[in-house]
């Protein structure tokens, strides 16, 4: 189509200047080059395009993503997005290695434990001493033990109590965020006490309390002095 629009141009260039053609038939055939070169160009770019979008899903099919930090994958925002600066986050990352686990304690016990530990060094001493043991729902124990975090101020938990964080090792990424256990650890040893069950002590408003039957099989509640050992549950959360 354009090549005879130009060979029109090229016939009435000389006979328009011999005046065997009017300049109006110059003019048309100029125009009409100039249409038919207008198409093949949008013609071109159309064929472009629909290139493109042959080449796209073989580019996306063999495009990975790697994040930046080692943790579990959350569920993809678009498989086939693409790959560009506008984009929203294809997917999040959770670092779960350590694993944070919170718990509670009654503002009792942490007012003695400051009491023990005044100083901010004896204290840092004291929370990398301890051994924290977490126990699941089935009754079976992790086998790494956890540290001391941070322990956050009384507003953060109901009823006076203090939120403590402790961090668990979890390679593998065994422990997911969401799930639930009881933190135990030995806060302190009391030569010549009594040892009662963990599960035969009643917590009531920050104090202990336990059902001891007398003589005459007679139950009468008494409150506990000191605990040996606390025993809290757990929300398991990324780092």
């Amino acid at each position: 189509m354009q090549g005879r629009t130009e060979l029109d141009v090229n016939r009435y260039t000389p006979l328009a200047k011999e005046q065997a053609a009017s300049q109006q038939d110059l003019d048309n055939a100029i125009q009409n080059n100039l249409a038919a070169k207008a198409t093949v160009a949008t013609a071109n770019a159309q064929i472009r395009t629909a290139e493109a979008s042959v080449e796209t899903p073989g580019l996306t099919r063999f495009t990975r993503s790697i994040a930046p930090i080692d943790g579990i994958a959350g569920k993809l925002s678009s498989r086939w997005a693409p790959c560009q600066s506008s984009s929203g986050p294809v997917t999040s990352v959770s670092t779960v290695d350590p694993i944070k686990v919170y718990f509670t304690v009654s503002e009792p016990e942490y007012l003695d434990w400051n009491k023990r530990f005044p100083t901010e060094t004896t204290r840092q001493a004291a929370g990398k001493s301890l051994r924290l043991e977490l126990d699941f729902g089935d009754g079976s124990t992790y086998p790494r033990d956890g540290t001391f975090y941070f322990a956050g101020p009384p507003g953060e938990s109901e009823h006076g109590a203090i939120r403590i964080a402790a961090l668990f090792p979890n390679p593998g990424n065994i422990l997911r965020p969401g799930g639930y256990g009881r933190v135990r650890t030995a806060v302190r040893v009391q030569k010549g006490a009594l040892l009662v069950p963990q599960r035969a002590v009643l917590e009531l408003q920050g104090s202990y309390q336990v059902a001891v039957v007398d003589g005459e099989n007679k139950v009468s509640v008494r409150r506990c002095k000191s605990a040996t050992a606390s025993a809290r549950s757990g929300l398991l959360r990324k780092g």
